[in-house]
């Protein structure tokens, strides 16, 4: 595990001029990948950074959350990017090359249950290859939420093993037994890969930034032999009269089940009505449901005039207050195993004033 000295500034180093650089940024739900993506925005001093950021849920929270990137962000919604190699990213990173103002660097958050390997493919497998360069791949682990079990996740497992540069995230919650029992752990998982300690995704960002981690000539070989196996399928069926639908989609086999695989649901709830804080607090104490294994939203109180930004991972919640930069709302997501949408919101209704 690297560790961090005095020496090593957030002094940004220049970005050579290679094609956009990217970095993608994955790890599980409730890992600190929002916070880590705000740390890079107030720390990237003059660099022009872009940024995708994908939700698995029809509300997209995480983008309301982030300090100020205005008309520098785009939201991926309602979904997950990496089920397929998505034509709504590869349309938006276009987007971005296509700006009149120089972007020098995307940065791309995927959802908490995301194979981060179709996402890798749509940069160094199709013509964005050329345009871009896949710089690294950042996984967050929470050290002290995390076993070896992975919450049984088929996702949880491939964000460590694609991860360049793996974040032992939120360290200060964890002995220093279980720190190390977590890091042998991904070193078994993922030999050679950089760990780095970190507390609220705080890291020097020349240590993530323009690192030059992603083996990119093993991910384009990759590519190419998948292109050739369909290539070959295709050519075997050619003679048969099927509709187009039957080909629509049928990427490659690193087409990602894992959603199916693990089971994950989200379930949104919105509401113009403030909630009670007590009978809120009572839900999620009392009749929370065991399945949910992340939470998060923006809530209104009726004995408030602040905004609360509400986040839960496992056991652990938590609420901030800030102000209001829109009308008052309550949005929330809910994200886990068989969840009942009308459950939920039966208990939610039960909390609103």
């Amino acid at each position: 595990m690297t560790t961090l000295t005095p020496s090593q500034t957030n002094t940004i180093p220049e970005i050579p001029k290679r094609g956009m650089p990217v970095t993608l940024i994955t790890g599980f739900l409730g890992s600190g990948k929002t916070t880590l993506l705000n740390q890079i925005l107030k720390n990237k001093e003059n660099l022009k950074v872009a940024v995708l950021v994908n939700e698995f849920g029809d509300i997209n929270i995480d983008s309301q959350l982030l300090v100020s990137v205005d008309q520098d962000m785009m939201e991926l919604s309602n979904g997950c990017i990496c089920c397929t190699i998505n034509d709504g990213l590869v349309d938006a990173v276009y987007r971005i090359l296509e700006r009149e103002d120089r972007i020098d660097y995307l940065v791309i958050e995927t959802t908490g249950v995301a194979d981060p390997l179709p996402i890798i493919l749509t940069f160094l497998g199709t013509e964005l290859r050329d345009l871009t360069n896949l710089d690294s791949i950042i996984t967050l682990v929470d050290v002290e939420a995390f076993d070896a079990e992975h919450f049984q996740s088929e996702s949880a497992l491939k964000q460590i093993t694609y991860g360049d540069i793996i974040l032992l995230n939120k360290v200060d919650l964890a002995t220093p037994e279980k720190i190390k029992e977590v890091e042998t752990y991904i070193q078994g998982v993922k030999v050679g890969a950089k760990i780095l300690p970190t507390q609220y995704g705080e890291v020097p960002l020349p240590l993530i930034l323009d690192t030059q981690l992603t083996p990119q000539q093993e991910y384009i070989s990759i590519a190419e032999a998948d292109a050739q196996k369909e290539h070959e399928h295709h050519h075997e069926h050619e003679h048969e009269h099927h509709d187009h639908e039957h080909h629509h989609h049928e990427h490659h086999h690193h087409h990602s089940d894992h959603l199916d695989n693990d089971g994950f649901i989200s379930i949104s709830f919105q509401s113009d009505r403030p909630f009670d804080v007590h009978k809120f607090e009572a839900f999620l104490t009392e009749e929370m449901p065991t399945g949910v294994f992340r939470a998060k939203g923006i809530l209104w109180f009726n004995d408030s005039d602040l905004r609360h930004i509400f986040q839960l991972s496992g056991p652990r919640y938590n609420l901030h207050a800030d102000d209001w930069c829109s009308q008052p709302k309550n949005q929330l997501v809910f994200i886990g195993r068989n969840l009942k949408t009308s459950e939920i919101h039966t208990h939610l209704h039960k909390c609103l004033v």
